[in-house]
């Protein structure tokens, strides 16, 4: 990278993935109401190959605390119903030849609490990963700056604006935290 923008754009750029990336793992913690997002992820042997099990068949939630699974292809019903088994989601799956239907239980407090703290290491993960991306854009503005490509109060001004830019990202992170822990711990 030759300019201190080019490596701002790519911090942006990295730090918005890793906030995506906590959304969709908070969009799989169970929180007392059926969601599709809680089985989109469970890979399932299909001939062999590990597929998630959103493209071997529709996935919706007839009632609130009900997840309903179709099959495109009802051979592979078995394998989905172990598959969800093993991924260990806290639910059973029920099959009546056709289709699976698996039923959110209520949380309980204790339940509750467990999420909240597997949340919260997924968002701690997520600002670890954040400060990487932060240490790994000193690094290159430094360098530019060494390589006398920029100058020393343009090295400052970047350094400054990648902190920014991860302080923003972090104070993403405990909203979005704060945001699932409520849902969680909402009777």
């Amino acid at each position: 990278m030759e300019t201190v923008a080019e490596v701002l754009n790519d911090t942006n750029t990295k730090i918005g993935k890793s906030f995506d990336t906590l959304k969709q793992q908070f969009a799989g913690l169970r929180t007392g109401k059926a969601s599709p997002a809680m089985v989109d992820q469970i890979k399932v042997d299909y001939y062999g190959a590990p597929t998630p099990i959103k493209n071997l068949g529709t996935i919706s939630t007839p009632e609130p605390r009900q997840i309903k699974i179709t099959p495109f292809d009802p051979t592979v019903l078995d394998a989905m119903n172990k598959a969800i088994l093993a991924a260990n989601i806290g639910v059973t799956p029920q099959t009546d030849g056709k289709v699976l239907r698996i039923t959110v239980p209520e949380l309980n407090e204790e339940r509750r609490r467990e999420i909240v703290k597997l949340a919260k290491t997924q968002a701690e993960a997520q600002k670890v990963a954040m400060r990487n991306v932060r240490r790994d854009a000193n690094d290159a503005v430094k360098k530019l700056e060494k390589d006398k490509k920029i100058s020393e109060d343009d090295m400052k001004v970047g350094l400054d604006k990648i902190q920014k830019a991860t302080d923003d990202g972090i104070a993403k992170i405990d909203a979005e935290l704060k945001s699932k822990e409520a849902e969680v711990m909402a009777v």
